[in-house]
């Protein structure tokens, strides 16, 4: 299965040291170049976790659509979204709206960290989501109530 990540995901997880149900459910993890150094730039959530045997850095082909992107993404968003089309990734996992839609209007199959644990508890690779969810807005995450609320009620835990 490849599975192309964004940053922000990989932020969340390494906040809570969750970082490895990423390797529980999918096995290998693909970031793009970008994504590696957004990590790195900043001694801070992620930036020693990256270092691990399932993510693995890959360039990215096509520069052209990089600079197209751009005009509306971060640099990290745009490498994730073109990374995943070039690997024909089975799934992109991107937390930001707008990256969000464009990956989904580009015909990617995209979930966000919350779909992560979700799919996580629904495994059995962790017992519940609200103590993970209350421990990343703790650490800066931030979701509204109304996401708050409905995930949870989605992972049957209100």
């Amino acid at each position: 299965m490849k599975v192309i990540s964004n940053t922000t995901p990989i932020i969340s997880l390494a906040s809570i040291g969750k970082l490895r149900i990423l390797k529980k459910l999918f096995n290998e993890i693909i970031i793009s170049e970008a994504v590696y150094n957004e990590l790195k730039a900043k001694k801070s959530y992620g930036y020693n976790e990256i270092e691990t045997d399932f993510i693995k850095v890959k360039s990215i082909e096509g520069q052209i659509y990089r600079e197209l992107l751009l005009s509306q993404l971060d640099l990290g968003e745009a490498e994730t979204i073109i990374l995943a089309k070039e690997v024909n990734a089975d799934y992109v996992i991107i937390d930001e709206n707008i990256g969000y839609r464009i990956a989904k209007n580009s015909g990617l199959n995209v979930i966000r960290t919350l779909s992560i644990i979700l799919r996580a508890k629904e495994k059995g690779i962790i017992d519940a989501t609200k103590p993970l969810l209350d421990e990343m807005i703790l650490k800066g995450r931030w979701y509204s109530k109304k996401v708050y609320l409905n995930f949870l009620r989605r992972a049957k835990e209100i």
